[in-house]
């Protein structure tokens, strides 16, 4: 188990009813710009439980910021804080909106061209605007987290950053709000969940013990209540058990102390900025081709985690290995993954032509747990993937 430090300032306040709390959560004094996204929060009743809790406050608001937020949107929101001279952030919201408070956060005080935080991935350690967070849509951890991802749509780039400035000061959590989500969304708030803990677990022993466990359980419970969250929403059980491994799956408790690997994310960005596909649909796409394509470096994790998480019994690591990635594709398409690419977009014939060089490009040559995911290695992911 490697070193590690765990720091985590967000006040996460959980259950049903908790919204009312707002008023004592957010600064007596904030100039409040509320950010939100397609407009669901009007017909699920969430928006009149956020605005009744903060009767009395000086609200400004600020919707429209799209699923995989456009980094040209958010520069709207932070001219008109700075307009107004606003000094407090709400996301009202799934990941995408709390990632683009994130940016807006950092963007709005930041000395140079805001578009240099995600291109050159700059790490924000202070100067920026404080942020608090409604969650609305189970998947991300960004509710808990310093780590954002925001789209520039005009480059067709969806870049990450983050920093130890970016944890919101305090993220409600009310497992009520996924009632009214449409089935698809549900499906991908499972699926990217899961995702997560695989990218921090799916790498090489390392000793950690309980941080395997810890992986484990929420992988456990993700395939326990995915399918039952989907179909019941309304069961509060399933919905609170869902909305938590969330949340644990990526506020940096299961990664500390051992290796990890991002390249499924870093590949399924590229395809959601080139063609608009859902985030946790593109991890399905890539997650099971990476694994096959780097099955020799991953075996003996993909054969743990197949013996702990699938039951699946026998001695021969390649056999175990090879039959929990062929559990992970039946779990994914039970939950309504379509893992092809071409069943998204009909242009696909020259994707890992365009993901290698952009790879190159940018410097990612050496990647994964063991640094040996290369950009070759990424085009044969991605064309197992057609």
């Amino acid at each position: 188990m490697l070193n590690f430090e765990f720091y985590n300032p967000t006040n996460l306040v959980f259950g049903k009813g908790q919204i009312a709390k707002l008023k004592d959560l957010v600064p007596a004094n904030a100039r409040i710009i509320l950010l939100y996204g397609g407009g669901s929060i009007f017909k699920n009743g969430i928006y009149e439980q956020v605005t009744d809790a903060l009767k009395g406050f000086d609200i400004t608001e600020f919707g429209g910021i799209e699923p995989n937020p456009h980094f040209e949107t958010l520069m709207k929101a932070v001219t008109l804080i700075r307009e107004k001279d606003l000094n407090f952030i709400l996301a009202v919201g799934g990941g995408s909106v709390i990632d683009g408070a994130k940016f807006v956060s950092a963007a709005v005080k930041f000395d140079g061209n805001p578009i240099d935080i995600l291109q050159k991935h700059i790490r924000i350690k202070d100067n920026v605007i404080p942020f608090g967070s409604v969650l609305t849509l189970p998947a991300t951890g960004s509710e808990m987290n310093s780590g954002s991802v925001v789209t520039i749509k005009a480059t067709h780039e969806k870049l990450s950053f983050g920093g130890p400035a970016l944890f919101p000061q305090f993220s409600i959590c009310d497992p009520t709000v996924i009632t009214s989500l449409p089935k698809r969304q549900l499906q991908n708030g499972v699926i990217d969940a899961y995702t997560h803990v695989l990218e921090q677990y799916l790498t090489y022993p390392a000793g950690a013990y309980l941080q395997d466990r810890f992986a484990e359980s929420i992988l456990q419970t993700l395939v326990e209540v995915g399918p039952a969250v989907v179909d019941n929403p309304d069961d509060y059980t399933l919905a609170s058990n869902f909305m938590w491994s969330c949340t644990m799956a990526l506020n940096g408790l299961i990664q500390k102390g051992v290796p990890t690997d991002w390249v499924t994310h870093m590949i399924g960005h590229e395809l959601t900025a080139l063609y608009d596909i859902d985030h946790a649909r593109t991890l399905a796409i890539i997650g099971p081709n990476l694994y096959k394509v780097m099955f020799e470096t991953k075996k003996e994790k993909l054969a743990q985690y197949g013996k702990r998480v699938w039951n699946i019994q026998g001695d021969d690591i390649d056999t175990v290995a090879k039959q929990a990635i062929d559990a992970t594709i039946s779990f994914f398409d039970k939950m309504g993954m379509n893992m092809k690419l071409s069943s998204y977009t009909t242009e696909y014939a020259k994707t890992a032509d365009f993901i290698e060089k952009r790879f190159i490009e940018r410097g990612w040559t050496t990647m994964g747990e063991r640094k040996n995911i290369t950009p070759d290695k990424v085009r044969q992911i991605v064309e197992l993937s057609y």
